[in-house]
C-alpha cells in the first residue's frame, strides 16, 4: 500500500485512520510517498517513508523523519520502485 500526499510546507496531513492503518501494518511493504513543492516555480521534491514512520511523520512533519529515499525533480522512478519492491 502506498499513501500519496502533496504538501507545500513540511506538515504531512495524514488522517487518524491512515496513521492507525500504517501502524498496524508497519511490518508490511506499506509506504507514504510525499511530493513537496513550496512554490509553483520551485522544483518538486519527492520523499519516500516507510509506514513505521507514519506517527512521527504526522506529529512532527518532514523535517523530523529520515526518508528511505528522496530526490528532486526530475524524479528517478526506477529507484523509487526499487525501494518499494525490494
Amino acid at each position: 500500500m502506498i499513501e500519496l500526499k502533496y504538501v507545500t510546507g513540511y506538515a504531512v496531513s495524514l488522517r487518524p485512520h491512515q496513521v492507525a492503518w500504517m501502524a498496524k501494518h508497519s511490518y508490511s511493504s506499506s509506504w507514504v510517498l510525499v511530493k513537496q513543492q513550496k512554490k509553483s516555480e520551485d522544483k518538486s521534491k519527492l520523499f519516500l517513508f516507510h509506514a513505521r514512520d507514519a506517527i512521527q511523520l504526522k506529529m512532527e512533519g518532514l523535517k523530523s523523519v529520515e526518508p528511505e529515499y528522496s530526490c528532486e525533480q526530475a524524479f528517478d522512478w526506477t529507484k523509487v520502485f526499487e525501494k518499494i519492491f525490494d
